[in-house]
């Protein structure tokens, strides 16, 4: 991986994600604009969340590239619609494949990536995030009216990260990816 010249637009906030695609990236994203308009959705689940790095970005990605070569693509469960209570955050919490987005998260948050973070690390998918106090309620209702209404797929893949960079005005930029080694077949439901 190989960064273009015009870095300086960009900040030394970094994160590694697993991008939910199909007809559930889809939901996603159209629940997040419902949900909170101005954002700029692209459903996804941090498995290293936004942190500073010590050393290049090049580095940076050839330490997650090697650790993440020998981990084999694993399903997650989509759960339900919570709210976390300090930051009154909208999030779908996640079942199945929660435990290994967290050893995934352990094995990666070390060398120039390690980050102690504002929180304890808590997988999950965002849909809304710094809305006004009075919005939080009947944002969370209509979000959980919708999930009920879902009658597709609640599960998707891990099968491949990638790693972005904060562009600044909430904007993130994809560096580089790469897939997980042994991706089992799966059956979207």
């Amino acid at each position: 991986m190989r960064l273009s010249p015009n870095e300086a637009d960009r900040l030394n906030s970094f994160a590694l994600v697993a991008y939910i695609r199909g007809s559930l990236g889809r939901f996603l994203d159209d629940l997040r604009l419902e949900i909170a308009p101005n954002c700029n959705p692209h459903a996804h689940v941090s498995i290293l969340p936004p942190r500073p790095i010590h050393g290049s970005a090049d580095e940076a990605w050839e330490h997650i590239r090697t650790r993440v070569e020998d981990i084999p693509a694993f399903p997650v469960r989509i759960a339900e619609i919570e709210v976390f209570p300090v930051t009154s955050v909208i999030y779908i919490a996640l079942g199945q494949g929660r435990s290994d987005l967290e050893q995934m998260h352990r094995a990666l948050n070390t060398g120039l990536l390690d980050f102690q973070e504002p929180f304890k690390y808590h997988p999950h998918i965002t849909l809304a995030q710094e809305i006004p106090l009075p919005d939080v309620v009947p944002a969370l209702e209509l979000a959980r009216h919708r999930w009920r209404e879902w009658s597709h797929e609640r599960e998707f893949l891990v099968d491949n990260v990638t790693f972005v960079q904060n562009t600044g005005q909430c904007g993130w930029r994809d560096l580089a990816c790469c897939s997980l080694d042994g991706t089992p077949s799966f059956h979207e439901r």
